[in-house]
């Protein structure tokens, strides 16, 4: 599968995973290809856990409410640090939005499924402090968002999109797509 291919293929998983594992070669390709992808500055506020022991994950999704990715063999923890880069400016939700999509179309590549669970985790019910105590994060790192990983029981769901013409064009705004 090729990049474009890959990216044609993603999709937003949240059914039911196979009993099957996730290899920890290919949790560590999937890390690598989300710490390969840019920051801004350089500055690398992304760090990543990934959980493949059945009893850790247990005791994230005891955590979980709603549950979400319950039947996942494996995951992984997106970390952040608020680092100022430039103007005092951070790029850190730029630099993990960046190192999650990498993910996902590694996670797709090597034929498993994930959906991006950031708000799930990190709204006003503070889930993602809870998983950080269970995972021993230090208080300076943001957990950011919980990618369930493993392979899919059914199809994934592919979206309804807009004609590529109502939003994309060329050289202004509504002009020729």
């Amino acid at each position: 599968m090729n990049v474009l291919d890959a990216i044609e293929a993603r999709r937003s998983y949240r059914g039911k995973f196979k009993a099957v594992s996730v290899p920890r070669e290919d949790l560590i390709k999937i890390m690598k290809a989300g710490l390969a992808a840019p920051s801004g500055c350089n500055k690398q506020t992304v760090s990543l856990l990934a959980i493949d022991d059945s009893s850790v994950l247990k005791e994230l999704f005891r955590v979980i409410e709603p549950p979400v990715g319950e039947t996942a063999q494996a995951a992984i923890c997106v970390l952040s640090q608020n680092i100022i880069a430039y103007r005092d400016k951070c790029f850190a939700v730029q630099d993990y939005s960046a190192a999650i999509e990498n993910m996902l179309l590694a996670i797709v590549e090597l034929g498993y499924q994930s959906c991006w669970y950031e708000g799930h985790i990190t709204d006003d019910d503070k889930i993602c402090d809870k998983m950080a105590k269970i995972l021993g994060v230090p208080d300076h790192y943001n957990l950011v968002c919980f990618l369930p990983i493993g392979v899919a029981e059914e199809k994934p769901i592919t979206p309804q999109k807009k004609a590529f013409e109502d939003r994309a064009w060329f050289n202004k705004f509504g002009g020729e797509a």
